[in-house]
Parts: structure tokens; C-alpha cells; sequence
């Protein structure tokens, strides 16, 4: 009996032992919020020059006399790569450059185009003051031509909806038009040098394809004014820089140059913009869904395959104008998630574009009338009374990346090398801004994290460096001025800790152990991690 019994247990043993043989334990699936980067610290990478901080929007042209503009200015020269500032209306009545007597003399004009230029009484007193100021920071004028001056419009009475309201209509006459734009060129050069002039870019108007441009057909009509434009400022000298078309919405390239191969107008770069907030039907032609994170490099894709595709395929791609959103949502451009979107933008963009223009780096702004005090969701790096935002921060982490980048595909990080072999990681966790209403709504405590397990490999195994952070509770002055229960007018003492909140917060020491570390990036939050090599 003994034996039967113990022949039967043996039995349901090994049944169940092949029975559990032939299922499969069940397996782990991976943790989305955690990230496992490998890094070869002696890998040979892909050069990786800084393309999203040579170049700056602002607003006006006549703006830049404004003291704190240029104290913004100076903010962003000591704390990025800044080396071009791109801005709206020189040639509009503010600037002044068409003062004197322009009624009387372009009506001579249009009845005799070939009046002597230097009878043309052309005011260049704002024009250098501008120019002057800008040098003096360290930074280089990108030249948008535009608006229309009252004297040369074609309707004295088009304007544009912006708070100062520029003229958009065409010269009526281009002849006037031409003298003006040669006048200003042979001004620069005489002051400046063509060594130095040739470093600038003129670009031809303003998004020609919205309501900043009043010509019929659209289209048409400033391809004409570009070839205008263009030969004249080559007419003074061929080291000029010209392009265009400068259109919204990543629009008109393909059209664009194939007209110019057309007409043999002159060219040097190719420039359009993009906005996060865009929609597919407007810059793709496509009813679909675009995410905020995705669009502005799907647009950058689709214009670098363009020119490629067009009788110019080496032309050089300047994004002149891009932000996360072209509107001002405060849960956007005001907030910690502009770090991972930048980052993530720059991820995606690497490769396609010569430079990218984010708009802006101040708040001193008047599109939309005197500008607000913080924070109303304006495009500005730096908010009103030289606060600046968690964005700007943003770019200051970003500044310190590497110029060789190692292992592209990495989601949610940049891997990059410095020349002396030290390791630059931007590290981050993206998700959508959590919504567009008149207040910041910071992140809870318990919301998600994205979590890097960092190894090392040909680095010293216990190398020290430093970690910096921008998010909710680092480097953002959002929270402090939500805490002061967001005051409309800000006294002189909350101004000064609102400025104080906004420094970029000092960084972390850390240290690898065996060759190991980890990184845990709370949601909306950008990470930079500099491991040195000494």
C-alpha cells in the first residue's frame, strides 16, 4: 500500500513538473517610465553643432533702443550661443529710414524712375542705432526686409492687425523700392565693411503667405518682390546673403524655388516657420493629428526633402521663426515644459536644418499692444522685468551639451561628447503641457517620473561631475509667482524674488560608482548631467 501511495505522488510530481515545463512563466514587460542608456565613452560620434541657439527672434526693429531689451540681450549673450537676432519691421515708419519729404519725392519717383538715389531722403539714424547696439552685444543683425514704409505703399491705408500696426502693401513703385533697398545695402557696407555685412543674412519680408503681405495673388506677387529685392542688394555687392520665402507653415518652398531656377534669381539660403501648435491640414495638406512634440521636425523633414528634391539641393535651411505654440498659452511657453520640448525638438531636428530661430528671447514684445507683466504665456525666453522663465533655463542646460553627439536613437536623451572627454546628458520626460487655461496648474507630487540607469564604459569608474535640473521645484519662477498669488503689478520686492527664483538652480555634485548611476527626471522636467573625464 505504502508503495502504491508513494508511486502515485511521484507520478503527480512529475505530471505537474511537465505540465510547469510546458507553460511559460509569464515575462516582465518593459517599464516605459525607465530608461537604460549604454554609453561608449571612447565611441567616435557625429558632429553636433549647436543649431537651436545661434539665432534668436524678437519683436520690433525699433525695440532693440529699449534698455531692457538690450539687458535681455546681454542675458542671453553671457548664458547661450547667440550669435544672430532676427526681428519685424526695419524699414517701417517707427525706424524712420524713408523720413524726410517721401510724398513729394516718390510721387517724382513713380512719374521718373530715374531720378538721381541720392536725392532720396533716407534717414539712417535708428537704422544704426539698432545695428550699433546689436554689435556691441556680440550679436550679428539677421536683416528681415520689411514692412512697407507709408512713402512707397501702394495703399497707404493696408495694415496689418499688430498693435503698431505695419503697412503690408506692395511698393507702388518698384523702382522706389529698389533705390531703397540698394541705398540701405551701400549704408551698410560703408558702415560696417563687407567683410563684416557679408556675415549677415537679408531675408525678404515676413510669412508673405498670412496677412502680412497684401499683394493679389499672394503667391504671385511676392516672388516678384523677392527678385526685386534680391538683384538689388546683389546689384551693391554679391557677398550679400539673400533668401526666403520666410512663409508660416513651412509653406511654398517647392513653388518657391522653382521659380527662382526659373527666373535665375539670386538665392543663398532657404527660410520658412513652424509652430508646435500648427495644424497637419495647414502645414501637411493632411487631415491627421500632429502632437505638439512631433510637428515642428515633420515640417523641418518635409522642407529639407524639398530643397533636396529642388535645382538647389545644398541650399542651407534657416527655421526663422518656431516656439511650441503661436499663441500665447500660459501652460506652454511659460512653464518647465518647454525644457523637454526643446530637447526633444532638438533630438528630432538634428541633421535636417542649418539653424533654428526660437521665438523669442524676451517678452519686451508689443504685437499684441504694452506688453502684460509676468506671467501671460508670451513667447519670450525672459519674462518683463528680466525674469527669467524656466524656458530660458532650459536653454541654459542645453548650452552645455557636447559638439559630438554619441548613440542618436536614445529617446529621451542627448548623449554628447565635450573636446576634452568629458560626457554632456540632457535627460528628460516628455508629456503634453497639462493645458492651455489663464493659470499654471503645477504637477502633483504623485505624478509620473522617468527613471535613466546610466552605465558607463571606457570612463573612470568613479568620475564626479554635476547634475542640474529645471522642473517644477528647480530653476522656475512660475511657482514663486504663483505662490505670490500671482500679483497683476509686482512690487519692487517681488520682482527681485521672482528674479531670484528664476536663476538657474546650482547644480548637484555626483559621483559614478563602478561605472554606474542613476537619474530619476520627474514629468516636465529637463536634466543635464556633465560627468568629467579628469
Amino acid at each position: 500500500m505504502k508503495r502504491t501511495v508513494l508511486s502515485l505522488l511521484v507520478f503527480i510530481a512529475a505530471y505537474w513538473g511537465c505540465a510547469s515545463a510546458r507553460v511559460p512563466a509569464p515575462t516582465r514587460r518593459p517599464d516605459p517610465s525607465r530608461e537604460t542608456l549604454r554609453i561608449d565613452a571612447r565611441a567616435h560620434g557625429q558632429r553636433f553643432p549647436h543649431f537651436w541657439e545661434h539665432m534668436f527672434g524678437s519683436g520690433r526693429a525699433a525695440l532693440v533702443l529699449r534698455a531692457n531689451y538690450q539687458r535681455d540681450l546681454a542675458t542671453m549673450k553671457a548664458a547661450t550661443g547667440i550669435r544672430y537676432v532676427r526681428f519685424h519691421g526695419l524699414l517701417d515708419d517707427h525706424v524712420g529710414l524713408a523720413d524726410g519729404h517721401p510724398a513729394v519725392f516718390y510721387d517724382r519717383y513713380a512719374r521718373n524712375p530715374n531720378v538721381k538715389p541720392a536725392t532720396a531722403p533716407y534717414n539712417f539714424s535708428y537704422v544704426d542705432q539698432i545695428e550699433n547696439a546689436l554689435l556691441a552685444h556680440g550679436v550679428r543683425p539677421y536683416v528681415e526686409l520689411d514692412f512697407m514704409p507709408t512713402a512707397l505703399a501702394s495703399n497707404p491705408k493696408m495694415r496689418q492687425g499688430f498693435w503698431y500696426h505695419p503697412n503690408v502693401s506692395p511698393p507702388r513703385s518698384y523702382a522706389a523700392w529698389d533705390d531703397m533697398v540698394k541705398a540701405l545695402a551701400r549704408h551698410l557696407i560703408k558702415q560696417y565693411g563687407i567683410n563684416e555685412v557679408s556675415k549677415w543674412y537679408f531675408e525678404v519680408w515676413n510669412e508673405p503667405n498670412l496677412s502680412f503681405w497684401g499683394g493679389v495673388p499672394k503667391q504671385r506677387t511676392y516672388f516678384k518682390l523677392y527678385d526685386q529685392t534680391a538683384r538689388a542688394l546683389k546689384s551693391v555687392n554679391s557677398r550679400l546673403r539673400v533668401g526666403g520665402p520666410a512663409t508660416a507653415q513651412a509653406a511654398w518652398i517647392t513653388a518657391f524655388l522653382r521659380h527662382v531656377a526659373k527666373v535665375h534669381a539670386p538665392i543663398d539660403f532657404v527660410s520658412t516657420h513652424v509652430y508646435g501648435n500648427d495644424t497637419a491640414r495647414n502645414v501637411f495638406g493632411k487631415q491627421e493629428y500632429v502632437s505638439r512634440r512631433t510637428m515642428v521636425c515633420r515640417a523641418v523633414r518635409k522642407v529639407h526633402d524639398e530643397i533636396v528634391r529642388s535645382p538647389y539641393p545644398h541650399l542651407p535651411l534657416m527655421l526663422s521663426e518656431f516656439n511650441a505654440s503661436y499663441s500665447n498659452e500660459p501652460d506652454v511657453t511659460d512653464t518647465p515644459f518647454m525644457g523637454p520640448w526643446m530637447a526633444s525638438t532638438i533630438r528630432q531636428c538634428d541633421g535636417l536644418v542649418h539653424s533654428m530661430s526660437y521665438w523669442t528671447f524676451s517678452d519686451v514684445f508689443e504685437e499684441g499692444g504694452v506688453v502684460r507683466k509676468p506671467f501671460y504665456g508670451g513667447f519670450g525666453l525672459i519674462a518683463e522685468d528680466d525674469i527669467p522663465k524656466a524656458s530660458f533655463n532650459g536653454f541654459v542646460l542645453l548650452h552645455k551639451l557636447g559638439h559630438e553627439r554619441l548613440e542618436p536613437n536614445v529617446r529621451s536623451a542627448l548623449i554628447t561628447k565635450k573636446r576634452n572627454g568629458s560626457l554632456a546628458l540632457a535627460l528628460w520626460d516628455y508629456s503634453p503641457p497639462d493645458g492651455s487655461g489663464p493659470h499654471y496648474t503645477p504637477p502633483p507630487l504623485h505624478r509620473t517620473q522617468r527613471v535613466f540607469d546610466i552605465d558607463v564604459r571606457d570612463f573612470p569608474p568613479g568620475a564626479r561631475g554635476y547634475l542640474w535640473r529645471v522642473d517644477d521645484r528647480h530653476s522656475n519662477a512660475l511657482r514663486a509667482f504663483d505662490e505670490m498669488g500671482r500679483p497683476r503689478w509686482p512690487t519692487r520686492a517681488q520682482i527681485a524674488a521672482l528674479r531670484a527664483a528664476g536663476r538657474l538652480a546650482p547644480p548637484k555634485p555626483i559621483q559614478l560608482k563602478d561605472g554606474h548611476i542613476t537619474v530619476r527626471v520627474p514629468q516636465h522636467g529637463l536634466a543635464l548631467l556633465l560627468l568629467n573625464r579628469g
